[in-house]
């Protein structure tokens, strides 16, 4: 089971960790992302392209599910305007065993960070900014290619 979403609505982690749990495993790992107030953020706020930015979840999905043997995987992600403490992600993972569930959980956050089509915007007392691709992200990313 194979469950992608990209909404403005609020993620419900209780909700999401109940679908991700009910596929039959025996492990479930999960990764929340919560906005930030670093820096001084008073807003975030993601854009994305419609339709591609599902598809390239997509495939980040079922690129998790070929390599581990899942039962399931989740990746919901919040667009539109976000105060710090509002959830943004929500990754979860599924599988008979937790070494799976867990090494998948991190690919697919990783991978997200850097393959997915958002585009960021921080608000600030001063302005706005539009946030970088970060070297970090890109080191994380990296570590899962073969």
């Amino acid at each position: 089971m194979i469950a992608v979403t990209v909404d403005p609505a609020p993620i419900e982690v209780g909700a999401e960790h109940a679908a991700i749990a009910a596929s039959g495993a025996g492990g479930v790992a999960t990764f929340t992302g919560i906005v930030r107030a670093d820096d001084g953020v008073a807003a975030l706020t993601l854009e994305h392209y419609p339709g591609a930015t599902e598809a390239a979840l997509q495939v980040l999905a079922e690129a998790a599910a070929a390599r581990w043997d899942l039962t399931g995987v989740r990746v919901t992600h919040r667009v539109g305007r976000m105060v710090p403490g509002d959830l943004v992600v929500f990754v979860g993972t599924a599988a008979r065993h937790r070494a799976a569930a867990l090494e998948a959980c991190a690919f697919l956050i990783d991978r997200l960070k850097t393959e997915a089509p958002f585009w960021k915007k921080e608000t600030l007392a001063a302005g706005e900014r539009w946030v970088e691709p970060r070297g970090s992200d890109d080191a994380a990313a990296a570590r899962w290619i073969d």
